[in-house]
């Protein structure tokens, strides 16, 4: 299973390195106020993909540290508790 999972990885970076020497022609990239960024295609395209998923990230974090706070609270209370009997008294003969 490792050798078809590495097979995998393999071919998409190899697919990933044609990709990115396919698209090495410098692009403009016009912001407001007559600013202007050029660069290679590719160097733009990782850059908008890596600002992406840090903005995913930011978004996520909230939650995140939401539950983790929920569930240190869950265990501190079960630990408060003591155990309940988990099978009934034996009746007396």
């Amino acid at each position: 299973m490792r050798i078809v999972t590495w097979a995998i990885r393999f071919a998409v970076f190899v697919l990933l390195i044609a990709f990115a020497a396919k698209n090495v022609e410098p692009v403009t990239l016009r912001f407001y106020f007559d600013l202007a960024l050029q660069a290679p295609l590719v160097v733009l395209l990782l850059a908008f993909f890596a600002l992406g998923a840090l903005f995913g990230i930011a978004a996520l974090t909230g939650t995140l540290l939401r539950q983790r706070r929920e569930i240190s609270a869950l265990k501190r209370r079960a630990l408060a508790t003591p155990p309940a009997e988990t099978q009934p008294p034996v009746p007396e003969l």
